[in-house]
């Protein structure tokens, strides 16, 4: 009996040990936020959020891979409950919603390869591409249907997928097994900030046009006579419909697929008509805007690309205030264009429908005598861009001979040889000790001699082009004696400064793509233009403690300052640098292309003030990418143009409009003549029922 428990208790002794071992060696780590997030988390597993169940969305959203508002399972009191255990703040968020990108079915196909034994879209896809005719086309095997854990998605009779808005919640599941990129999560945001890929059905026209504008999709409204969607179409990407209907040099219509059997569809004047009917019945249509996120953007400059930016930039949720210099805002479009093509009351009313954004417009504050950069930053501004213009709004306001310098130590090239020819020493300008002068081939040159005339030890010349490809009258060695240095293959890349001081700016090796800094007191660009530039204050740095300071008390305690331009034209995506080709030298050659800059830099400063990557995507689209199109069109009767009417000379002396504009019929008869473009596919018109290409 003894020798039985003791025994036993030898065993017991043994296993214990043994376990206290094993819990050391394979002793897993809990962090207790992932358990204490886990706890908040409603536990239905149900894979909305992108991760295998709740515990593993637990440690992303502790990891930082996944936000507190994950989970589209629970509602926003468990997102604010996860945001008070990690310390941090939630902002509203807008919601996201699956978009499918196709609009003919596979039933509408010519062509149609039937998948024996297959019932998914991704094996299908796997299947020779999966193609049918269309590379981007809907399968239509439903896959995303199946995937939906919140059933909100069903298969139409046309063979595509039918959103159900009210179930949807966002949750990405359909766009991540959908093999073709067709259904995907939209929203305001994301509609704003993202660029056309060559993965989205984009027609002829759109790509042609500079903002991007929806075209088929408004001219359809057009056709259902729902006017005012029609405008709210057309404002996702041009907030001065009523005035670019009458201006733009309408390139889209010389891609227009209706040209392969008669003439392009008057696609600008159904936009004129359009915009016209809402300004007649004086009940304004915008577009979506995103909840508030109480950050604060200021807008330098109140031309086209100034307002577009700050329209963006508010539909996005900032609080947006664009300063003017001039007592009026609209710019060129303003003092250039005849009032018989485009009268002040159709400007103002576009720039109108800016402020009902939500935009507040100040007029007379000119940056550099009013505000500074670095004062609108103090002020609590998160970012600040400059929308200035060329050289013609210096001549607009009159200060053709005045030197300005709205970018801290930044001057054009005009001024510098001008200050260098002046008689007084008041017309000088101080260069200070580094001056760096970017372009302006041998001008450039004769610009550095007068820089060290006027006090700078070192001037730094800094050419994109190679060194065989500028002419210079000069020797590298002999411009070096005098302090004159000269690097090729490089371009501006940042700016960095300190109250209202330039201190410094990176450059960057056109080749390499390697960095550098230097310091700089003053810049002088080359072009007539001071390049578009967003300005911020640096990143956040961790104190002692660990603990990150609030924007706030950035604003309010700090003077530095970095400036960089925004995001370049998908066209120039792999440029670097200041002044790059495909840069804009002295003013957009059109409205249509400053719109289009001021989404693209509005989407920059969207970026830039949540953190997120600024490169374009590797498969954005350009004219240079490989899509389908078509080359002929079958099946499509001939329809004639409908010609826009004009004021007679008794109108005209009346100061009317040159063009009187289309009416309702003629706008109706015109949208018709749409063949509702796809990649690949139009409509027909000239068989019995109206089928599909």
């Amino acid at each position: 009996m003894i020798e039985a428990v003791f025994l036993m208790g030898g065993l017991g002794l043994i296993v214990g040990v043994g376990l206290a071992a094993a819990s050391k060696i394979f002793y897993v780590y809990v962090d207790p936020l992932i358990v204490e997030v886990d706890e908040v988390l409603p536990g239905a597993n149900c894979g909305g959020c992108g991760m295998p169940g709740c515990s593993a969305n637990a440690e992303a959203i502790v990891a930082g891979k996944a936000a507190p508002n994950s989970c589209v399972a629970a509602g926003p009191e468990v997102a604010e409950a996860i945001a008070a255990i990690l310390g941090v703040s939630i902002e509203a968020k807008e919601p996201d919603i699956a978009r499918p990108g196709c609009t003919y079915g596979v039933q509408d196909a010519d062509i149609k390869y039937l998948y024996d034994g297959l019932g998914d879209c991704r094996a299908a896809a796997l299947l020779n591409g999966g193609m049918k005719v269309c590379q981007i086309g809907c399968l239509g095997l439903g896959t995303c249907a199946k995937a939906c854990p919140f059933d909100a998605i069903s298969m139409g009779p046309d063979g595509l997928p039918v959103v159900d808005e009210e179930k949807c919640t966002g949750c990405g599941t359909c766009e991540r097994v959908c093999p073709k990129h067709i259904i995907t999560l939209s929203s305001v945001t994301r509609r704003i900030i993202r660029e056309y890929t060559t993965d989205d059905c984009t027609t002829p026209c759109q790509r042609a046009c500079p903002a991007g504008i929806d075209i088929c999709e408004y001219i359809r409204q057009i056709q259902l006579k729902d006017y005012h969607r029609a405008v709210q179409v057309i404002k996702e990407r041009n907030p001065f419909p009523t005035i670019i209907g009458r201006i733009c040099p309408r390139p889209c219509e010389d891609q227009c697929r209706r040209q392969l059997i008669d003439e392009p569809v008057a696609i600008n004047f159904l936009k004129r008509f359009v915009a016209d009917y809402e300004k007649e019945k004086g009940e304004r249509s915008q577009p979506y805007k995103a909840p508030e996120t109480g950050k604060k953007v200021a807008v330098i400059g109140g031309g086209v690309e100034g307002l577009s930016t700050a329209f963006f930039s508010a539909r996005l949720g900032h609080d947006i205030t664009v300063f003017e210099a001039t007592s009026q805002l609209g710019g060129i479009l303003r003092s250039a264009i005849a009032t018989y093509r485009l009268p002040h009351e159709i400007l103002d009313w576009d720039i109108e429908g800016i402020a009902d954004m939500g935009v507040t417009l100040q007029t007379g504050q000119s940056l550099g005598e009013e505000f500074t950069v670095n004062s609108l930053l103090q002020d609590g501004y998160n970012a600040v861009f400059l929308a200035l213009g060329g050289w013609d709004s210096r001549l607009l306001r009159g200060a053709a001979r005045k030197l300005e310098t709205p970018v801290p130590g930044t001057v054009l090239l005009m001024d510098i040889m001008r200050a260098a020819n002046a008689s007084t020493d008041n017309d000088k300008i101080n260069c200070g000790r580094h001056t760096v002068i970017a372009g302006g081939g041998q001008l450039a040159i004769t610009a550095a001699h007068r820089c060290r005339e006027m006090g700078a030890e070192r001037v730094t010349i800094l050419f994109r082009e190679a060194s065989d490809a500028v002419e210079l009258d000069s020797g590298m060695d002999d411009l070096k004696s005098k302090g004159i240095h000269v690097l090729f293959k490089t371009g501006v890349n940042r700016l960095y400064g300190d109250k209202d001081s330039l201190t410094a700016l990176q450059y960057v090796d056109l080749d390499s793509r390697e960095l550098s800094t230097a310091p700089a007191d003053m810049l002088v660009i080359a072009s007539g233009r001071i390049p578009e530039l967003i300005f911020v204050r640096p990143p956040e740095e961790e104190t002692e403690d660990g603990a990150e300071s609030s924007p706030a008390e950035d604003a309010a305690t700090t003077t530095l300052w970095e400036g960089f331009y925004a995001n370049k034209h998908p066209e120039c995506s792999e440029q670097l640098g200041l002044l790059a080709q495909g840069d804009v030298m002295s003013d957009y050659s059109g409205a249509i292309k400053a719109i289009g800059a001021g989404r693209r830099a509005a989407a920059t400063v969207h970026r830039v003030m949540y953190g997120i990557e600024l490169s374009h995507p590797e498969n954005v689209l350009k004219s240079s990418s490989l899509i389908q199109n078509v080359t002929e069109i079958e099946n499509v009767r001939q329809v004639p143009r409908s010609i826009m009417p004009l004021a007679d000379s008794r109108e005209l002396s009346a100061h009317q409009e040159i063009e009187k504009g289309f009416s309702e019929a003629m706008a109706q008869t015109e949208s018709s003549r749409c063949l509702q473009c796809g990649l690949i596919c139009y409509e027909r018109t000239a068989i019995g029922d109206i089928g599909h290409a």
